[in-house]
């Protein structure tokens, strides 16, 4: 699949079919992750693979009840290592490594006809407590991912006019 066709296609998905994701499909998605760009090329991230029937309905439960991450097949857990660097410009460096790193993910997962949805409506505690993420890290996502029940919502988008300055900032 062409990128912008998987960019066209990437939608976020909140119903999965029960049929587990194969490993090859996975490690594909993985990979992705794995070269993703990064503050300094130093990729303080861990991703946790979670499988575990009862530990996708914890993590739902962590997420107020979000029925897809149980339903899903496989739920990533997208962790920063170094959350307290934050890069010259002023931004913590982990919120930009690991949205790249979970972007490349997505659009993996898309051409590999897997679908996902990014959840940042989470409990970080109870998260934590149900992967083992130690409070010096940080849960910067949970990415259920399976194959897709239902199409995902047709995307609506501004226009490129309402969204682009060129030289200088303009409302």
């Amino acid at each position: 699949m062409e990128l912008m066709e998987a960019i066209r296609k990437r939608a976020s998905i909140r119903s999965y079919e029960g049929r587990p994701v194969p490993e090859d499909k996975l490690l594909k998605v993985l990979e992705a992750a794995r070269l993703a760009p990064s503050a300094s090329n130093r990729q303080r991230w861990k991703f946790i693979i979670v499988k575990d029937k009862e530990r996708r309905k914890a993590l739902s439960r962590a997420a107020g009840g979000q029925a897809h991450l149980a339903e899903a097949p496989v739920v990533i857990v997208a962790v920063a290592t170094m959350p307290e660097y934050v890069m010259r410009c002023g931004i913590p460096a982990y919120a930009v490594d690991l949205a790249i790193a979970v972007d490349h993910m997505t659009l993996a997962a898309a051409d590999e006809g897997l679908g996902t949805c990014w959840i940042g409506a989470f409990s970080q505690d109870e998260a934590r407590k149900v992967v083992g993420v130690p409070e010096k890290y940080r849960i910067v996502t949970v990415l259920p991912l399976g194959f897709p029940r239902l199409p995902g919502r047709e995307k609506t988008r501004k226009s490129l006019d309402e969204i682009v300055c060129y030289e200088t900032f303009k409302e």
